[in-house]
């Protein structure tokens, strides 16, 4: 069997090789969108998205249990997804910054305007 020869790619390789980021910058890229797979961590940011709020308000509003917000956002927060603040004893969550509120938005534009 004749094996059929392919096309010359040499220029494109390289050009594309320039830019090759590193892999353990995609690990962390990867991370990060897994971080968004959920849909208790995705309401979380949904209502972070403009107000930091405390566990309580975060588990009233999305309809899930203190314990499991607070779960959530030890995953969010390892993943530098979301901040805290501590106001006496109370502690306040929001979105680590405006990336992540941009990541939301577009997906979210993506699904809704398809």
């Amino acid at each position: 069997m004749k094996k059929e020869k392919c096309c010359d790619h040499t220029n494109e390789v390289e050009r594309v090789k320039k830019n090759i980021v590193c892999d353990e910058t995609l690990y962390d890229v990867a991370e990060l969108f897994k971080a968004f797979a959920d849909t208790t961590r995705i309401k979380i940011i949904s209502v972070l998205k403009d107000d930091e709020l405390c566990v309580g308000a975060i588990s009233e509003l999305i309809n899930v249990s203190q314990s499991a917000v607070s779960h959530q956002l030890r995953a969010l927060r390892n993943a530098k997804i979301v901040k805290s603040r501590r106001e006496g004893k109370q502690i306040y969550y929001l979105l680590d910054d405006e990336h992540i509120k941009k990541i939301y938005d577009m997906g979210l534009e993506h699904i809704v305007k398809g």
